[in-house]
């Protein structure tokens, strides 16, 4: 299993539209072969002192597929490029984790 974690920073005050341009999107990305999850998070309120918040123009998506091949199928797919393209010009930074089990 391949596990992936992106931090995805938009522009100040983007998130929003961001978010609604990805939420439009998980529904093909569900339908992709290997997709285990596929999950946009963001800060939980009121998890106290331990807590290390991410602020308030930034998500975490959370993703895990069956194989690194089901991965790169997705990275390449059609629906994939259409959000990117949607989404370029409100995004500060992007990193992205791609993790085996250890």
């Amino acid at each position: 299993m391949i596990h992936v974690i992106a931090l995805i920073t938009t522009k100040p005050g983007q998130r929003t539209a961001v978010l609604e341009a990805f939420h439009a999107n998980v529904l093909a990305v569900h339908a992709e072969k290997g997709c285990i999850e596929y999950v946009p998070v963001i800060d939980a309120v009121g998890m106290g002192k331990f807590q290390t918040q991410i602020g308030a123009d930034t998500f975490m998506v959370i993703e895990k597929w069956a194989t690194a091949a089901d991965l790169a199928a997705h990275a390449a797919s059609p629906h994939m490029a259409a959000y990117g393209a949607k989404v370029k010009d409100m995004l500060a930074n992007r990193v992205i984790h791609v993790l085996s089990p250890a």
